[in-house]
């Protein structure tokens, strides 16, 4: 199970979400590789666990209108495509931060 990052902010001008796991682990994960992730039953068929979101239906631009923590293990994101409903555990972001890193 992931601890929770140690700093969390939203850089609007490069478009990303910086997630400072450690002082040696900084991620900036992208808005739009974000959006795409997330993983709410709207986004994800609940039964298969098959993704039903389609990135290209996500606009480039698509950036957070709202960050804030859901309990002490997760990030719920507000989305200015009028998305809402996602939950980003400690976990999940972790696993889409290494995602990231392997790029």
């Amino acid at each position: 199970m992931a601890d929770a990052p140690q700093n969390i902010r939203v850089l609007s001008g490069e478009g990303c979400l910086e997630v400072t796991w450690s002082p040696e682990r900084v991620v900036k994960l992208p808005f739009h590789f974000l959006r795409c992730q997330c993983p709410c039953a709207s986004c994800v068929d609940e039964l298969t666990g098959v993704r039903t979101l389609q990135p290209e239906t996500v606009p480039e631009d698509i950036k957070p209108t709202g960050v804030g923590f859901s309990g002490n293990y997760a990030l719920k994101i507000g989305w200015s495509d009028g998305h809402h409903t996602g939950l980003f555990t400690w976990d999940y972001l972790d696993k889409l931060s290494q995602e990231q890193e392997d790029r």
